[in-house]
């Protein structure tokens, strides 16, 4: 990079990714491959040391890819004082939301923290990690300006939101755009610089506060028409419509529409937590509500209710009570062909099922053992050809390709299908 240290005179840029998730990994494997020097931190020492054994934590990237990047010279470690030796720190560490619904930046502020410890001169630092607008410059510039370092000559410092779409064949990170905010001009230039070595477009935003505002603009935008069509499936249950032929005749419009389809409830790292950032950004500082985003909000967080309600009344059809109804959950990942089960609906489907009295069990090849958020232990089951006929009612929460719906559809009489991939006859979808 032009004005960067050289790594000792090696010419290679040292890259330092603080956060070895779903966002960090692409993009230590994207920078090996450019030819940089790529460390890893994390402070989970479980990662760490899986990772030191060739052992993968994330879908989009396999054991032999990690065992690869090992190769290359990638080391993984728990120990703060590699970013000392740093030429670009990014930050791709959690940011949830806390219990009263706040947005959690205490992974951010502990990630600056070690940086403010080991910074030397001239380092870029960028953060990626999702949260609302002004964090680049009002939470973190000030950490780092707090020891008596300088912007500008000291360091250098961007907002880059990650647009990872975990179990995505098409786009990853090289060939999805990249949007750049600095804090000064030089900044956005070093950062668009950085990222320019293995990301095929960089868009440069007007600053951080545009690239923070961007990132949530995107979800918010799919949080909102997700809520829509899922309402709309609701009110074309009762109408008797079909809701699924209906959005595939709307998306034949070749201009001015976008198919989304209804589901079980919203799920992953960004749909049910980064719409929140922005509607408290908006109500901390403006004292108003965003109302769009609390509406949709409200509307996908009671489709878990909704599809119980379904089954129940499935059961109900046939003179069956739910409770101590046996029913099989068939995916209980976020995604489909994917383990990631951050903020599946699936916890929140099973809790509703069993607060009002099923019995419950599940199948899902990419999860071994699941543990729902509430603490209730639940039973796998691995054949389906073998254990279907036991179950009252069976609820497809996901379509994974390795699960053989066809059997569910042909061999069992009461189905929900959430995703509306079945069109055997009897099989009743959302």
């Amino acid at each position: 990079m032009d004005g960067r240290p050289d790594n000792g005179g090696s010419g290679r840029t040292h890259l330092v990714v603080v956060g070895l998730g779903y966002v960090g990994l692409p993009l230590v494997q994207a920078a090996i491959a450019a030819g940089m020097r790529v460390t890893g931190f994390d402070v989970a020492a479980g990662v760490v040391a899986g990772m030191q054994a060739g052992r993968s934590h994330v879908d989009d990237l396999s054991d032999q890819d990690i065992r690869e990047a090992l190769e290359q010279g990638f080391t993984a470690t728990t120990d703060p004082s590699v970013i000392a030796d740093a030429d670009v720190v990014v930050l791709c560490v959690p940011t949830p939301l806390a219990g009263d619904g706040r947005p959690d930046l205490d992974a951010v502020t502990d990630a600056v923290d070690q940086v403010v410890r080991y910074l030397r001169r001239r380092t870029l630092v960028v953060l990626e990690s999702t949260t609302f607008p002004g964090t680049t410059e009002d939470v973190v510039l000030p950490m780092l300006q707090a020891g008596g370092l300088m912007l500008g000559e000291d360091f250098n410092l961007a907002f880059s939101p990650e647009r990872i779409d975990p179990g995505n064949s098409t786009y990853d990170i090289r060939n999805t755009p990249k949007i750049v905010g600095g804090v000064t001009a030089e900044c956005t230039r070093l950062a668009s610089e950085f990222y320019g070595t293995f990301v095929e477009t960089v868009v440069q935003a007007r600053g951080p506060r545009e690239a923070e505002t961007a990132k949530l603009l995107e979800n918010t935008y799919r949080h909102i028409n997700i809520a829509l069509v899922n309402e709309m499936a609701r009110v074309c249950h009762e109408l008797d419509i079909d809701i699924w032929n209906v959005v595939e005749c709307a998306r034949t419009k070749p201009f001015g529409f976008e198919a989304f389809y209804p589901g079980p409830g919203v799920g992953g790292h960004c749909i049910p937590i980064d719409p929140n950032y922005l509607s408290y950004a908006i109500k901390s500082k403006l004292g108003y509500p965003l109302r769009f985003v609390e509406l949709a909000q409200e509307i996908n967080n009671s489709m878990p209710q909704y599809v119980a309600r379904r089954v129940q009344d499935l059961l109900n059809d046939d003179a069956i009570a739910v409770r101590g109804a046996r029913v099989l959950l068939v995916g209980v990942t976020y995604k489909r062909d994917i383990a990631d089960q951050r903020e599946s609906p699936a916890d929140a489907v099973f809790a509703q099922l069993a607060s009002l009295g099923a019995e419950l069990a599940y199948h899902d090849p990419y999860v071994p053992g699941w543990k729902p958020r509430c603490g209730v232990s639940i039973r796998q089951v691995d054949d389906l050809s073998e254990s279907l006929d036991e179950f009252d009612a069976v609820v497809v929460l996901q379509h994974h390709s390795n699960v053989d719906l066809d059997l569910v559809g042909e061999r069992h009489e009461r189905v929900l299908d959430t995703r509306g991939k079945m069109t055997h006859k009897g099989v009743s979808r959302l």
